[in-house]
C-alpha cells in the first residue's frame, strides 16, 4: 500500500505542475483568442465585451484562482467555440480514442510477445530475419499512409472492409451511449447487427495501429530475451532440467519489464497523437478535437485535453509501476 501510495501522490504532483504549466504557456503565447473568436474587423465594443465574457480582461492571477477552484470541483468550463460543457465533449470524443488504442495495444502485445519469444530463441534463424524486415518496414512509413495504403488494398480492391465513414454505417442507427465504446455499448443494448459493423468498422484503423506498434515491442521483447537467455540464472535452470517451455518461461518474466515500460510510453504518446488515424478514418476522437481546440484557441478545451490525457497516462504507468513490482518484489521495497 505504502507503493501505491507514494506512486499516487508523485502523480498529483505531476498533474498539478503540468496544470500551472498548460494554464501559463497557453496564455503566453503570441496569440489572441478574443480576436479569433469576434473577427479581425470587429468593433472596440465587440471586441471588449467579449473578453469580459471570457474573463481574459481580469489579472491572470485571478483567472488562475477561478480555473484552479472550478477544475477542483471537476468543472473545466465551457468551450469558447461551441458553448457545449468541455467535460461532456472530451465524455464525448475520448472513449472512441481509448477503445481504438487500447484493442490496438492489446493486439500488439499478445503478436509481438510470441514473436519475440521465438526470434531470441532462434538469433540469426528465418524467422528472426523476417521479423526484422517486419519491424523495419512496419516503422519506416508514417501510420497514416499504412491507415490509407489499407483502405486502398482492403476496401477499394478487395471490398473486405468498410468504407472508412465512422464507427458505425451511416444507416445504422447507434446503441444507447454507455460508455462510449461502440462494441460495448452496442452489447449492453443486446444489437448483434450494429456490434458486428462496429468491429468491422475497427477492424483497418486497428490493423494499422498493430502493424505500426508490433515492430518495436517485438524489437524490445527479442533484445531482452537474448539478454535473459544468456543469464546465470537460466543457466542454472537449464542445468538443473527444466524443459525448454519452462526456461523460456523463466525468462520471459524477466524479460517483460523492459517491454511494459515501452507500452506505457507508447500508450501516453499514441493517445495523444492518434489523430492522423482518426481524421483518416473519420473517428472524431480526442486527438480531432485537441487540435481543433488549438486552432480555435480555445483555452479550457486545450487545458482540459492536455490534464485529461495526462491522468490517464499516469494511471497507465501507475497500473504498470503495480506490474512491474510483481514482477520483481525488490521494486517495491
Amino acid at each position: 500500500m505504502l507503493f501505491v501510495a507514494r506512486r499516487l501522490g508523485f502523480a498529483c504532483l505531476q498533474l498539478v505542475g503540468l496544470a500551472l504549466l498548460v494554464f501559463f504557456t497557453i496564455r503566453a503565447m503570441p496569440a489572441d483568442p478574443v480576436a479569433r473568436l469576434v473577427g479581425m474587423n470587429a468593433s472596440r465594443e465587440a471586441y471588449l465585451s467579449s473578453q469580459h465574457a471570457l474573463g481574459l480582461d481580469r489579472p491572470v492571477w485571478v483567472q488562475l484562482v477561478a480555473w484552479v477552484s472550478d477544475v477542483a470541483h471537476g468543472d473545466f468550463g465551457r468551450s469558447w467555440v461551441s458553448g457545449a460543457p468541455v467535460m461532456q465533449e472530451i465524455g464525448r470524443t475520448l472513449p472512441v480514442t481509448i477503445e481504438l488504442i487500447t484493442i490496438s495495444f492489446v493486439l500488439a502485445f499478445l503478436v509481438s510477445v510470441p514473436l519475440g519469444m521465438l526470434c531470441a530463441l532462434r538469433p540469426g534463424g528465418t524467422a528472426d530475419k523476417a521479423t526484422f524486415v517486419y519491424s523495419l518496414f512496419a516503422g519506416s512509413q508514417p501510420e497514416f499512409w499504412w491507415g490509407l495504403l489499407f483502405i486502398y488494398i482492403f476496401f477499394a480492391v478487395l471490398g473486405w472492409a468498410p468504407a472508412p465513414l465512422g464507427r458505425l454505417d451511416p444507416m445504422l442507427r447507434p446503441p444507447p451511449v454507455v460508455t462510449g465504446f461502440i462494441t460495448v455499448d452496442t452489447l449492453l443494448a443486446g444489437d448483434w447487427v450494429a456490434f458486428r459493423n462496429g468491429v468491422h468498422h475497427l477492424m483497418l484503423p486497428v490493423a494499422t495501429k498493430v502493424f505500426v506498434l508490433s515492430g518495436p515491442i517485438i524489437k524490445m521483447v527479442r533484445q531482452n530475451m537474448v539478454r535473459a537467455l544468456g543469464s546465470d540464472y537460466v543457466l542454472y535452470a537449464r542445468a538443473s532440467g527444466l524443459m525448454p517451455r519452462q526456461v523460456a518461461m523463466v525468462a520471459l518474466k524477466n524479460a517483460l519489464a523492459p517491454a511494459l515500460t515501452l507500452l506505457g510510453a507508447l500508450y501516453g504518446y499514441v493517445l495523444g497523437a492518434a489523430v492522423l488515424i482518426e481524421t483518416v478514418f473519420s473517428l472524431g476522437g480526442i486527438g480531432q478535437y485537441a487540435v481543433r481546440s488549438v486552432l480555435a484557441f480555445d483555452y479550457p478545451a486545450i487545458e482540459a485535453v492536455v490534464l485529461v490525457i495526462a491522468a490517464i497516462s499516469l494511471f497507465v504507468y501507475l497500473v504498470l509501476d503495480l506490474v512491474h513490482a510483481w514482477l520483481d518484489p525488490r521494486l517495491s521495497q
